[in-house]
């Protein structure tokens, strides 16, 4: 009972892992870009979630309002970054869009310590009364928080997979990232494309920014590092690029976490979770479900 109790621990805190990864992935196929502000995305999406929170109280329809509003911020963050620092920098070197990546994060997190309304003290989140079920006497226990954000994470999931293989944009997505010159040439708006990628992946980074201000129920300026670094981590040890190999990074880095916590020590969870991503890497350095791209000379 303890090792499933942990798993559903880890499920949970890896479905909020592989809606990050997500962003990062998508990104990367698309542009080729690590985007390493998407986790201050995170950020963003929690703070405007608790302001909305706060005013509107957290019942369902303060819960819908927070993660509609959050979506709708996040989505004009992820548009409004990418066409100001890395839609110039598109046929510059890579290590050019790195560097913006970087100081883009250093800009949000910096930016929201300074805020008035925001500050660099943390505050507590504002979420619904834990209600915990009970199973086999107690052995197994199941809390609302922990079925919301498995609930709303799947159905995203499954939202996003739609998009991506049944959909018009869904398909122009596959072909920029396939070829983006042959897609320009077919009629295909890379730019308009590409802005939607950005903003379907912040619309992911919010609702999994929600889903842990939830489950760590306290927002502060720098809460997107760690969970967007741990992502990343997920998105690489699937396969960066491969949207099933985000999700199932996401969950096996979730599991692992959960696991070592429980049976090991807390203090040794992030090593154990890096320690995941350099294995595979050293086995099958595309990833477990990335594949290897054949370059023409």
């Amino acid at each position: 009972m303890i090792v499933l109790q942990q798993l559903i621990n880890g499920i949970s805190l890896g479905s909020i892992y592989a809606l990050i990864a997500l962003g990062y992935t998508m990104v990367y196929g698309i542009v080729l870009l690590i985007n390493f502000a998407h986790g201050d995305i995170l950020m963003v999406g929690a703070y405007a979630a608790f302001f909305v929170l706060g005013a509107i109280g957290a019942g369902p329809w303060g819960i819908l309002a927070a993660f509609i509003v959050s979506m709708i911020i996040c989505a004009s963050f992820g548009i409004t970054i990418e066409r100001l620092a890395y839609r110039p920098l598109r046929s510059a070197p890579r290590l050019n869009s790195l560097i913006t990546a970087i100081a883009v994060s250093l800009i949000l997190e910096n930016g929201a310590r300074v805020l008035p309304f925001i500050g660099p003290n943390p505050r507590q989140f504002p979420r619904p009364a834990v209600v915990t079920i009970q199973l086999y006497g107690g052995a197994l226990t199941i809390s609302n928080i922990q079925g919301i954000v498995i609930v709303l994470a799947g159905l995203l999931m499954v939202a996003l997979n739609y998009i991506i293989n049944s959909t018009k944009r869904g398909k122009a997505m596959q072909a920029v990232s396939f070829d983006m010159t042959a897609a320009s040439l077919m009629g295909i708006p890379v730019n308009g494309i590409i802005a939607f990628t950005f903003a379907l992946g912040s619309i992911l980074a919010a609702a999994g920014g929600v889903l842990y201000a939830f489950a760590y129920p306290q927002v502060n300026p720098l809460m997107g590092m760690m969970p967007g670094l741990k992502a990343f981590v997920a998105a690489v040890l699937g396969g960066i690029g491969s949207v099933p190999g985000a999700m199932l990074g996401g969950f096996i880095l979730g599991i692992a976490e959960t696991l070592t916590k429980g049976f090991l020590s807390s203090q040794y969870s992030d090593a154990i979770s890096f320690s995941i991503l350099i294995v595979v890497l050293l086995i099958k350095p595309t990833g477990i479900l990335g594949k290897k791209l054949r370059v023409k000379v």
